[in-house]
């Protein structure tokens, strides 16, 4: 399996490209506690492979998660987050075949399209009919732990869950990061059974946790001083061009 190093010449462009897009995305986990994945993901597979890129993403978001959840854990559902990481685990192991078996142009179409349908279901806000009940939360865990395995994109529709829970936004961010961080932490260990990940992830995933950090930094600050639906508008029309782009990428390669 090719990764990040081996897959193509890591020129100074691509390597600050890739620094880049780690640091902005970091901006967004930092303030809404998800959304990393997608961003770096979709912007990381045009010049990667999706199979190469999952297993760093998974790792860094990992980290990330770690470093923010002393400051949330008492806001944490353990309900919800319960019967969330119940259905993934059901789910990421077929997802993490899916990666590991799809062409790259398949994986890249398959991705693209999910971040865009999370997206546009955000950006319209769309509500499930019930509340966050047992069932809609496990079914969610089911869905989202697929869509990690698969594509490393899982948070997004657990956000669309959350729409049509009368849960404060204080408590969606602090169960969002405990979430991911149980989720990724199982899906890694299924991917390395996969041989999806190697000494080369965790070195590209070492050399990202500094703008990693400097991005959450940043997002931390913005979350007690920016306009939180124009950001959010922001983020979902950015998903949704890179997304557009992705799909574009997939069909004309």
């Amino acid at each position: 399996m090719e990764s990040l190093v081996t897959s193509g010449e890591l020129t100074p462009g691509i390597v600050a490209y890739a620094t880049l897009a780690v640091f902005l995305a970091g901006i967004v986990r930092g303030y809404t506690g998800f959304g990393f994945s997608a961003l770096v993901l979709l912007l990381l597979s045009l010049v990667f492979p999706p199979a190469a890129v999952v297993p760093v993403l998974l790792l860094l978001e990992i980290i990330a998660s770690l470093h923010m959840l002393p400051a949330v854990w008492r806001q944490v559902d353990r309900r919800i987050l319960t019967w969330l990481m119940l259905g993934s685990c059901i789910s990421v192991p077929a997802g993490v075949f899916l990666l590991a078996s799809l062409p790259d142009d398949m994986m890249r179409l398959i991705i693209s399209l999910l971040v865009l349908a999370s997206a546009l279901l955000l950006w319209t806000g769309f509500r499930f009919r019930s509340e966050a009940g047992r069932g809609l939360v496990f079914g969610t865990g089911i869905v989202s732990g697929a869509m990690t395995g698969a594509a490393g994109v899982g948070g997004l529709i657990v956000v669309v869950m959350f729409l049509s829970a009368n849960v404060s936004i204080v408590v969606v961010r602090a169960t969002m990061v405990a979430f991911l961080l149980l989720k990724d932490i199982l899906t890694i260990g299924v991917a390395g059974a996969y041989a999806l990940v190697s000494t080369y992830t965790l070195l590209v995933a070492g050399a990202m946790v500094v703008p990693l950090f400097i991005g959450i930094k940043v997002g931390h600050r913005l979350f007690n001083v920016a306009n939180p639906d124009r950001f959010k508008q922001f983020v979902l029309v950015l998903l949704m061009v890179l997304s557009v782009a992705g799909v574009a990428r997939a069909i004309l390669s």
